[in-house]
């Protein structure tokens, strides 16, 4: 089947997005919240929700994952260090994600769909092609993500065991990096950031209709979350595999506090070596990593477009 556009489900921003089917019943009552925050608002609202949802449920699993690409130990050893940790310590590092994810998915939905609607206005009489549009409009969406790196910085430091002493929490390791180290230290590990964020929203935002236009038609709510929940989950799940590389990097440069600025190339020839120039061991921790982008992404996408359908 011929697909003409990156995602066909973006047509909602200018159509009615109460059908769940042919001829179906709007989920969503007249006016109230989507009504106040207007047709390209709720986007940006939808997103944030999703994430929130996501993170609340997920990060005990993104902390096991976290130790993994660090120290590259076994699940099962990541689990015991957690465990002696303490129960205390299990949500120490929450805020930053649950601000930062939050925050990101706004911006990845909201200004997707905001960059193509204005690169779309433009290039409708320059003849390029709606694909290349979009993708491009998904890269910028990716880009702007990056402006948020500081967040995944701070958790990076408060899930790190070595810095329990050190960082007590998010206002905390926020402050004490601004005035030891200036605002330059808050953006370590930027470049991986930037080379995860832009390539794999482009993906996302690329593959998530066709993926779902081969999945059965769905004829009630529930088949409807199904499909998203299966669309989300396997296209997160694909892209955290393919991007996991740069996620060890990014975790690894991240860890440090203060010092010189590695280059991307250099952190990863510094993990490649320590792990016995081993595959297997810098993929440590991607089976986890890929169940958890699985349920992860599920969740913000079946979350999100229900939402869609609610407000």
């Amino acid at each position: 089947m011929a697909v003409t556009t990156m995602d066909p489900e973006s047509a909602r921003t200018s159509q009615p997005q109460g059908s769940l089917s042919k001829g179906g019943n709007s989920l969503r009552p007249g006016g109230g919240l989507g009504a106040w925050l207007g047709p390209h608002g709720k986007h940006y609202a939808c997103g944030s929700i999703a994430a929130f949802t996501n993170i609340v449920v997920t990060f005990p699993i993104q902390k096991v994952l976290f130790r993994q690409q660090l120290h590259g130990v076994l699940a099962v050893e990541a689990v015991r260090q957690l465990q002696r940790d303490g129960l205390r310590n299990l949500y120490r590092g929450l805020l930053p994600p649950l601000l930062q994810k939050s925050t990101t998915v706004a911006i990845m939905f909201g200004l997707y769909e905001d960059f193509s609607r204005v690169l779309l206005d433009r290039a409708g009489s320059s003849g390029i092609p709606e694909l290349a549009t979009r993708s491009f409009a998904a890269a910028l969406a990716g880009t702007a993500e990056a402006v948020l790196t500081p967040f995944e910085r701070v958790q990076t430091l408060l899930q790190d065991h070595r810095h329990h002493g050190r960082f007590n929490n998010t206002a905390h390791t926020f402050r004490t990096l601004l005035t030891e180290y200036g605002v330059r230290e808050c953006y370590r590990g930027l470049v991986p950031v930037l080379l995860r964020n832009g390539p794999s929203n482009v993906l996302f935002f690329g593959l998530r209709g066709p993926i779902k236009e081969q999945l059965p038609e769905a004829t009630s709510r529930a088949g409807h979350m199904v499909n998203d929940f299966v669309c989300g989950g396997l296209l997160g799940a694909g892209l955290g595999i393919m991007f996991y590389p740069l996620n060890v990097v990014k975790s690894r440069a991240q860890s440090q506090v203060g010092g010189a600025f590695r280059p991307c190339g250099e952190v990863l020839l510094t993990v490649w070596r320590e792990r016995g120039g081993s595959l297997a061991m810098l993929f440590r921790g991607a089976h986890l990593n890929y169940h958890r982008s699985l349920l992860s992404w599920g969740i913000i996408n079946a979350t999100y477009e229900l939402l869609l359908k609610v407000l």
